[in-house]
């Protein structure tokens, strides 16, 4: 279905490059309710951040009362703390696709977009790993930290940008271009619903 797509996209614009940033646009418009419900709960714990910090004082070295205690918060505030999980489990099968997809198919060698020769390439001078790495930084600064959230886990998401950077500098330049396209959306999204939070 996404060779399909795709190569439907590409017969209409004539490139794929263009064509990879129109699929995200369609795959995050496909999304977009489950999205919606995950900025939303995003914007919702931003907002609740004071409350959060008070529970905090308030129970101390009692974690099983705070953790009670913000249980009570979430439901009375309907805010579902796992479903941000919900898009990015659904947008694998769709990134899994599109990589076979940009690795097997015979159209797609050596066809060419911006600087970049060939999508089913790596980046050769890995601009896209590293404007992915900075949207994923950027990513994580937007979305508020839990008050009870673990300070060694905390201290090693600072790390992810940087090692998706590497991971994605081996990855087709296609793939990364529909990974870095699905960010900046995402980015968009969360700016969105935090400026809607912030003037309710």
């Amino acid at each position: 279905p996404i060779y399909f797509l795709l190569t439907s996209i590409d017969s209409v614009m004539g490139n794929y490059g263009v064509s990879i940033i129109l699929l995200t646009i369609l795959m995050r418009a496909l999304f977009f309710k489950l999205s919606d419900t995950q900025y939303k709960s995003m914007a919702g714990l931003r907002r609740l951040a004071p409350k959060m910090q008070q529970l905090k004082e308030r129970y101390g070295d009692d974690r099983a009362g705070h953790q009670k205690a913000m249980m009570d918060l979430y439901k009375k505030e309907n805010i579902n703390m796992f479903g941000g999980c919900l898009p990015i489990l659904m947008q694998m099968p769709v990134f899994i696709a599109l990589y076979w997809v940009l690795l097997e198919t015979v159209e797609l060698r050596h066809s060419g977009f911006l600087w970049l020769e060939d999508l089913s390439a790596m980046d050769p001078y890995f601009i896209l790993p590293i404007l992915n790495g900075l949207g994923m930084y950027l990513s994580q600064k937007m979305t508020p930290t839990p008050p009870n959230a673990d300070p060694m886990q905390a201290q090693m998401m600072k790390f992810f940008p940087v090692v998706f950077a590497v991971i994605f500098a081996w990855f087709p330049a296609g793939l990364v271009l529909y990974w870095l396209m699905n960010m900046l959306i995402q980015i968009i999204q969360q700016w969105w619903y935090s400026r809607s939070a912030a003037t309710n």
